[in-house]
């Protein structure tokens, strides 16, 4: 079901109440800005919209496709991008690591000289702290950029949270390889779970760059670059940083992973070298009375000499062979 909600300035004072069918009006008033957020939107609410305000028909059908990946395109009356809000999700101790960490929530935006479009897929990305963001950075003070900062900042915030969160997840598996105690099944299983959020990440994280450069670059705001410019460089070096966060991950569960192979090698080494040492240790016994099980008569048959020198041989032999494995580290 869509949902439809938005703000009103005029002349630096919010406006109580919004009218979405009075959107148009509000986007061509002076010293108005306007902000929709559309939630879940059908294909003719938002088509009609487009019509009435003039969005490109190909941004609108991109707003409307099913996955679309994360992009920033500049048209004649209006930018057009698309981003990802991550939503990490903390999972019980004793839950299986075979669901996700990350919620993702794509939302597709509009900016317009006077007004801002948000369009999102369905519920979960909290939309009320970009409200909030925009009110403590002046609200309509510094315009339509000061909107898109305060929306790509939570977005921002969210990717670290996402980050951090499978960095303890890396964090956790490192101690898991070297822990007797765990599964060798659990420790793949988490591997692979991590390397399936951290692709799911990057390709959400990676684009934001190109994305924060466009819109820099491009603002609608001339009157206020100035006072934005420090808040999107600094923007744009907290996208360079988690960027570079999720390709040290990769590193990282790379490395973890190869390390998980290298130690089940070595421990089938061992496991192996063990039970070549317990074979050689019971071939000895099983040679001396095989001997003296022979159907032939030889020195010591049915004496109890004989008995007592078979006994005296498996025990030193078994006992030196033992002494010698257990020097080696064979067992």
């Amino acid at each position: 079901m869509t949902h439809i909600r938005g703000r009103i300035w005029v002349d630096g004072e919010p406006r109580e109440g919004f009218a979405f069918s009075e959107l148009s009006e509000y986007l061509c008033t002076p010293d108005t800005l306007a902000w929709c957020d559309i939630e879940a939107p059908d294909h003719e609410t938002l088509t009609d919209l487009a019509e009435e305000i003039g969005l490109n028909y190909w941004a609108v059908e991109d707003t409307l496709g099913v996955a679309e990946r994360t992009k920033a395109v500049v048209y004649k009356t209006h930018t057009f991008f698309t981003i990802y809000g991550v939503t990490a999700r903390s999972r019980p101790p004793t839950a299986e690591f075979s669901e996700t960490l990350l919620a993702m929530h794509r939302i597709s935006v509009f900016v317009l000289p006077r007004g801002l479009i948000t369009v999102r897929m369905g519920p979960g990305f909290d939309i009320d702290q970009v409200s909030r963001r925009f009110d403590e950075l002046g609200g309509q003070e510094y315009g339509v950029g000061a909107l898109m900062h305060s929306l790509l900042d939570v977005v921002v915030d969210g990717h670290f949270a996402a980050v951090q969160a499978l960095d303890d997840g890396v964090e956790s598996l490192e101690d898991d390889l070297f822990a007797e105690h765990v599964p060798r099944k659990g420790v793949q299983r988490k591997t692979f779970q991590l390397r399936k959020d951290l692709v799911t990440l990057r390709r959400a994280v990676l684009p934001m760059r190109e994305v924060v450069g466009v819109i820099q670059h491009h603002r609608m705001d001339a009157a206020s670059s100035v006072e934005l410019d420090p808040l999107y460089v600094d923007l744009y070096d907290h996208v360079l940083r988690v960027s570079e966060w999720t390709e040290s991950l990769r590193d990282m569960i790379t490395t973890v992973f190869e390390t998980n192979l290298s130690l089940q090698d070595a421990r089938l080494n061992m496991v192996m070298k063990k039970l070549s040492g317990w074979a050689a240790i019971i071939a000895v016994p099983t040679a001396i009375t095989g001997f003296y099980g022979q159907n032939v008569l030889y020195p010591g048959i049915d004496t109890v000499g004989g008995f007592a020198v078979s006994t005296v041989l498996i025990v030193v032999l078994v006992a030196v062979l033992y002494v010698m494995f257990k020097k080696r580290d064979w067992l």
